[in-house]
């Protein structure tokens, strides 16, 4: 089900946010075209040598490839044209090179009005650090996101890219929410999204928190009001659980564990906030005497809040996955068979996305430009003149 089918974004984006953002709208319908530079293309084609690495391949799904040199008058002529016929268009740079490229948001949108237009930075269009280069962790640390994860002289980074993921999807929100607009007023809008500010938005709880009480959240602040815990079993794998607010899942765990003496040892949910620490060294020994098989049924037969630890290459034989279609493979006609996961959203129970794989750099170059109404003369001069 293609729910933004006859909508043409057109993917400005090198690197993460602003392709992530375009595969989102991809994978809902959207005609998606990824304009890159010839030769190179987005820089993270070459993060594993040629040009097809696994990192641009997780960005860039259910997108066509036109390969355009837009710094080169006859390059932005040729986009213009795409601009004209386009709904949406994305671009993550620095404030200011937009501009020096002839891609400003006022420009383009005199070519078309009806242009949504996204521009996503590091740090918003204007202030103090507005021209400074900022990727994932530069996103964690000034919004103090990173603060919340990573405690201590060790600096060593842990986990995936967050920062560039949640720009990316508020950038997806954001183009939804102009389109929508558009079809009752007929015109686009600017729609901004900084890195900075979309890791704020994603730290609500504990901001909203702190600001409420004027107390800063420590290291364990929200596994501590969550009561969430992951325990080591005697068989070194792993177990998380989040027991939340209700008694009734501090009673099942406690049941499931066969300790009624810890009833007595935190009577109150406030008392298992205030010794958090201390109660999850005594369900870390406890988990530790049996391997994990051995507390699986025991807590699914209590009803507790749990699931057993899968590492991502655990995940394709989880029976929930699986049942829930999540992962889908597809052949490229020159790079044989890709996995990817579907996206997480369901219309009327469908999940299927897999409608285009990755394109090879400038794969669908020819097809873009005749649509977007360039002869055969046109683009063979393009050719030679290195333009496409």
């Amino acid at each position: 089900m293609k729910v933004l089918q006859g909508v043409r974004i057109l993917d400005l984006g090198n690197f993460i946010t602003a392709p992530l953002a375009g595969m989102l709208l991809g994978e809902l319908g959207a005609d998606v075209i990824k304009v890159e530079r010839p030769i190179t293309g987005d820089p993270f084609r070459a993060f594993k040598g040629g040009l097809y690495s696994p990192q641009f391949q997780a960005h860039n799904r259910n997108k066509r490839s036109l390969s355009l040199d837009y710094a080169r008058p006859e390059g932005l002529a040729v986009l213009d044209r795409l601009v004209a016929g386009a709904d949406a268009i994305i671009l993550n740079m620095r404030p200011g090179v937009e501009e020096k490229l002839g891609l400003g948001a006022q420009r383009l949108q005199t070519l078309n009005p009806r242009l949504v237009y996204c521009a996503i930075t590091g740090f918003g269009a204007t202030g103090p650090y507005a021209t400074r280069p900022a990727y994932d962790n530069v996103g964690q640390a000034a919004s103090g996101w990173l603060s919340m994860f990573h405690d201590g002289p060790d600096p060593k980074v842990a986990g995936p890219a967050v920062s560039d993921a949640a720009a990316g999807i508020y950038a997806g929100l954001g183009i939804l929410g102009a389109l929508v607009e558009r079809a009752r007023t007929g015109r686009g809008r600017k729609v901004e999204v900084s890195m900075l500010e979309a890791m704020i938005a994603m730290a609500c709880e504990p901001l909203g928190s702190m600001l409420a009480t004027g107390q800063v959240p420590s290291l364990y602040s929200r596994a501590a009001m969550s009561q969430s815990y992951v325990v080591t079993c005697r068989d070194q794998r792993r177990i998380g659980l989040h027991l939340s607010s209700p008694e009734k899942f501090w009673r099942g765990l406690v049941a499931g564990i066969d300790r009624p003496d810890l009833l007595i040892a935190y009577p109150t949910r406030t008392e298992r906030v205030d010794r958090y620490v201390e109660l999850a060294a005594t369900l870390a020994a406890v988990f530790a005497e049996q391997d994990r098989e051995y507390w699986v049924p025991r807590l699914e037969q209590h009803d507790v809040p749990f699931t057993p630890e899968r590492r991502l290459d655990e995940l394709a034989d989880d029976p929930q996955v699986r049942h829930q279609g999540v992962f889908y493979d597809q052949v490229h006609p020159r790079h044989g068979t890709l996995r990817a996961a579907h996206r997480p959203i369901r219309f009327d129970g469908d999940n299927r996305s897999d409608f285009l794989p990755p394109p090879d750099l400038g794969e669908h170059t020819d097809d873009v430009l005749h649509e977007a109404g360039l002869s055969d003369e046109e683009l063979w001069d393009l050719r030679q003149t290195g333009v496409v």
